[in-house]
């Protein structure tokens, strides 16, 4: 018989080795239940992938200092302009 750890474990790897491929969280949710995984085992490795992802995340120490440039908009000259000048 697989340990409770040792298979919640499993379900962290698989969960979080497919989140970096770029899968959503609702579409490997679905898939584990089609392939006949508890939902109760799936939520509980999917809280530590993200209690994990949350440890690992980086945090920012200083806000971006965001600047603005004001583009002045050139002239349109009319059509009469044009063909005058």
């Amino acid at each position: 018989m697989v340990n409770q750890a040792d298979y919640t474990y499993q379900l962290q790897i698989y969960i979080k080795k497919n989140l970096k491929k770029g899968y959503q969280k609702e579409t490997l949710r679905q898939a584990l239940i089609n392939q006949g995984h508890s939902i109760r085992s799936i939520e509980k490795a999917f809280e530590k992938v993200e209690k994990e992802m949350i440890r690992k995340a980086p945090v920012l120490k200083t806000k971006p200092k965001i600047t603005y440039e004001r583009i002045e908009p050139e002239e349109k000259k009319s059509f009469w302009k044009k063909l005058f000048d």
